[in-house]
Order: structure tokens, then sequence, then C-alpha cells
């Protein structure tokens, strides 16, 4: 209707457009904030509450989809590929740098886990939210940087990387969640470096190695190492046998800035300030060493 009512006008009395523009237009605002209550609008009653419990670190982790395959496909080298490890940790850093109330994020293998603070009120706690725009991030900056890592090895098809929402409502759970997975990467990189030695160097079949390791336990794979390829695995690479781990850390950073003094001159200047930039570490943060280290990550328990 309001939409008529401007056109006649305007046909009308074309020499007076400018008067007769202003009530149709707001007629037409009116109308279309009126429209977004329509009788369809009951099917959000249909939409699950998942807001996250309050006082609790929202956790949320991704693990890359059908990585075996794809780690086959792009030829990644065994039993590390540090162009994939890398590519995983720019990939975190930019979910980092995109949620800041990411505290601590912690990654290995195909898996990366993001840690946001206890108060935050990002996306009203929703856990589909936090999961969601985590897991896009990623996968669009894993994409984004492939090139930077892989040079020019084509990307053959896009990655996925499902993911999941965990609340732990203490420090204690917290750390305890991320030794867990640290742990998991000790475990994992120990029997995947026997395994790969054993057939890049021992000459096994995979089903071969597979039945040796078979029923063994981390003093067998480290002798195994030791004896038969001359190996100490504690000197294998940090990145690989403890993951990686991003914090903030306040940089200070020089910069050279055109300055105009009172006597209009002009003259550069050198300025020094604090910025929070993303930091990875390899070193173990099943201990108190770390935490003690960056007491900051933490948030008060009594809060």
């Amino acid at each position: 209707m309001c939409s008529l009512m401007l056109i006649g006008r305007n046909c009308r009395f074309f020499g007076r457009v400018g008067s007769y523009l202003v009530k149709p237009l707001a007629c037409l605002f009116i109308s279309s904030s009126t429209m977004a209550k329509s009788k369809f609008e009951y099917v959000r009653n249909f939409e699950t509450d998942d807001t996250c419990l309050r006082n609790c670190y929202i956790v949320v982790r991704l693990d890359g989809r059908n990585f075996h395959k794809f780690a086959e496909q792009h030829n990644f080298t065994k039993p590390n590929d540090n162009r994939a490890l890398g590519l995983m940790t720019r990939s975190a850093c930019s979910v980092m740098e995109e949620l800041e109330d990411i505290i601590i994020a912690y990654g290995q293998s195909d898996e990366f886990s993001f840690v946001f603070k206890r108060t935050s009120n990002w996306f009203k706690r929703r856990a589909s939210k936090f999961m969601t725009h985590v897991a896009s991030q990623f996968s669009s900056s894993y994409v984004f940087y492939w090139k930077e890592f892989f040079g020019e090895q084509p990307l053959l098809y896009p990655p996925g990387f499902d993911g999941r929402v965990v609340l732990y409502p203490s420090n204690r759970n917290l750390r305890d969640y991320l030794s867990w997975r640290q742990a998991d990467c000790h475990i994992n990189n120990l029997y995947n470096t026997v395994f790969w030695t054993l057939v890049q160097r021992g000459g096994l079949t995979p089903a071969q190695a597979q039945e040796r390791l078979k029923g063994t336990f981390a003093a067998d794979k480290n002798e195994i190492l030791f004896s038969e390829f001359d190996i100490n695995y504690n000197n294998e690479s940090l990145l690989h046998r403890k993951g990686t781990a991003l914090i903030w850390e306040k940089q200070d950073e020089t910069v050279t800035k055109r300055m105009k003094l009172p006597n209009e001159e002009e003259k550069d200047v050198q300025v020094t300030r604090s910025r929070k930039k993303v930091q990875a570490y390899h070193c173990d943060i099943i201990g108190d060493q770390f935490w003690e280290e960056h007491p900051d990550i933490l948030e008060d328990d009594n809060c």
C-alpha cells in the first residue's frame, strides 16, 4: 500500500516530489519491521537451549575427519610431517586471533583444543556458536594457509574437522584435561616413531611392524629404538613428543613514527608499545613449572 502511494504521488506532483517522499518512506520502514513479526516465528520454539553453564571453562576440541586418508593422499611424511604440524598451529593461531577470549590452546597430530575463559560471554555462551565458529575459522584457515607450508603441492580436496564442547568447572579439571591430551600425544608419538622406524629402517611390512609391537609397553618400545636403531626417544623433537601449547604473551615492539615538533619541524621518532601476541610452546604442561611461569592463564577458582 505504501509503495503504491509513493508512486502515485511522484507522478501527480512531479514538481514537488521532495515534500511528499518523507511520509511514504517512513511507512515502508514500519511495514518492514511489522513483517518481521510473522506468523511463522513460532518455529524458533523448536531451537534447543544450549547455553553453557556459568563459571566453567569452555573447551572446544577439533579433530581431523578421516585424516588418515587425507595424510596418505597428500603424502605426509611419516611418522611426523612438520609442514602439516606447522599448518595446524598456524590455523589455531588464526582462531585465537579472531576469538581473544581463548586463554590457551593445545594441539598434537590432527587435533586442537581451545580453552575459553570461565567468564567469557561470547555468543551468549551458546555451545553451538562456540563450536561452529571455531571449526569454521580453523578449517578455512587450514585451506587459506596451505601454500605457506606446502608450497606448490596442491590441496586435492578440502579437509574436514569435527568438534565437541566440554565444560570444566575447576582449574584442576582443566589441567587434568590438558594433561590427558599431552599424555595421549606421548603415547601415540612413541608408538608411531617405533612403528615407522621398523618399517622404514627395519624392513618390516606395516602388518609385521604392528604384530611386533602388539602387547609391548613404553619401556619395550624405547628398548627397540635404542638397541636396534641407536635412537634415544628422549632426544626426539619436543614438537613431536610434547605437542604445541599456544598462549597470549605481551611483547614490546618498536615502530618508527613521523611526528611534528613544536617548531613545526617533522622528525622520525621510535615508539615502543606493548601488544598481546600468540606464542607457541613445546614443553611439558602436565607438571607445575609451566603454570607457575604463566600464572595469568588460569582464573581464580574462588571467582
